[in-house]
């Protein structure tokens, strides 16, 4: 897998040197920290689309939730500051792991922030949502220790998973039903087609629903690597060992195995970490700003998480092969206009779709990683309000919420993963030659 992909002009040695030397090291130290490794989410919601086929048993699905006593306070108490100091002295404040006693709350939060915060929680920008938002105060919405529940191979596989990926793909797609997506075992018998006809009609798109369809395949391909690279490759007296496996690697990637198309969904892998990494570069900006504080409650680690995101922000602005979102609706007004809300209503959809999944754990990193890749969505189509943010107060143009930071910085994180994997997977192949 080498050379310039398509659609934008950066190579896939730059990406491997420059995710492998900065940006994988820095994003894997973020994500332990306390503000982005809790997530809230609803795993209980009803699939919408058809009846459920009932929950996978195996225990490998299942996601622990995180009690809410354990979760730091100023995560807990959200953006509206109703905290008292004697919850924050409390005891019995831990984390999942009982590693940290949290600090007292900043004092020095004028009213004038308090308010702000208010104002922020209030805020509600439904319309530029790319995704279907879990309500956080509904009674199913349970915080999740992400360290704790890492994404790997559940055995959860078959009719239930596929019809997921169809529906996504077969419905969400901007495709007609007459050209079948390669490779795909629930689509009928197509005879002597390999799959090229489907790739004369993705030429024929125009870019934005060419764009749609790599980002999609591109998730796909990467919740795929982690999967191979996170096995259960055995299980003795109860304990079980992970680890990559090669075998199941090549089944889903190998040219020969998947009829050329392997390399093409790892290329979609490598354009969606473009699209990530440019919306990361775009959002600096936003938490360059004082007002913006990622709370936990413990002022010396909050701190140090801000210097940290900001210093991989400062990395992200120093590639120099970034992806142009400039091309994407750059037509007559109108029609631009049209195109965006039927793509944002595309992606919506398939947030959607992520509750159909029927193992917790896959719907749990399913549900972070499109929320992740929604907001990265928003962020790109968002440049002016982002641009004209004022310094010391909170926007009404533009804003983003813990859960949509969390998702973000976590999304990235998984394809920095996904690429860093693939490395691996490209020595051990050599290997086994």
């Amino acid at each position: 897998l080498t050379g310039v992909l398509d659609d934008c002009l950066c190579d896939i040695e730059s990406i491997d040197d420059f995710n492998t030397f900065k940006i994988f090291p820095k994003i894997q130290k973020l994500q332990e920290r306390d503000y982005f490794r809790y997530y809230k989410v609803n795993l209980k919601r009803p699939c919408p689309f058809w009846a459920d086929d009932g929950h996978c048993s195996i225990k490998d699905c299942h996601v622990e939730p995180c009690p809410e006593s354990k979760v730091p306070v100023g995560i807990k108490a959200g953006s509206s500051n109703k905290y008292s100091k004697a919850a924050n002295n409390s005891k019995e404040l831990e984390d999942c792991e009982q590693a940290n006693k949290l600090g007292a709350i900043n004092s020095t939060l004028s009213n004038q922030s308090k308010e702000a915060f208010i104002d922020w929680a209030r805020y509600d920008d439904s319309q530029d949502h790319f995704c279907e938002l879990d309500d956080e105060r509904s009674p199913d919405a349970q915080y999740v220790d992400l360290l704790l529940n890492p994404e790997r191979y559940t055995g959860y596989k078959g009719p239930s998973a596929w019809r997921v990926w169809n529906s996504i793909y077969e419905e969400n797609c901007f495709k007609p039903r007459s050209v079948y997506r390669p490779l795909n075992p629930l689509a009928p018998s197509r005879g002597g087609d390999d799959g090229e006809s489907f790739y004369t009609w993705l030429e024929g798109l125009c870019l934005e629903k060419r764009v749609f369809y790599k980002l999609i395949s591109g998730l796909h391909a990467s919740i795929n690597l982690h999967l191979c690279a996170n096995y259960l490759l055995e299980e003795t007296w109860g304990k079980p060992r992970w680890g990559p496996n090669v075998k199941e690697f090549t089944r889903r990637f190998d040219p020969i195995e998947t009829k050329g198309e392997g390399p093409r969904r790892l290329k979609n892998l490598y354009f969606l970490y473009l699209i990530e990494l440019r919306a990361l570069s775009k959002v600096a900006p936003y938490f360059e700003r004082s007002v913006v504080d990622l709370y936990t409650g413990n002022g010396h680690e909050d701190a140090e998480s801000k210097a940290l995101l900001l210093d991989i922000f400062r990395d992200t602005k120093s590639f120099h092969m970034h992806f142009d979102e400039k091309s994407m609706f750059a037509g007559d007004k109108k029609g631009a206009k049209s195109l965006k809300e039927e793509f944002r209503l595309h992606f919506k959809n398939i947030s959607r779709i992520m509750d159909c999944v029927g193992c917790d754990k896959c719907r749990l990193w399913g549900k972070l990683q499109t929320q992740g890749l929604g907001t990265a969505l928003k962020i790109l189509f968002s440049e002016k309000e982002i641009q004209s943010l004022p310094e010391n107060s909170p926007s009404k143009g533009f804003q983003l919420t813990r859960q949509e930071i969390v998702a973000l910085v976590n999304a990235f994180g998984r394809l920095s993963t996904s690429i860093k994997e693939l490395q691996n997977f490209k020595v051990l192949l050599q290997q086994t030659r």
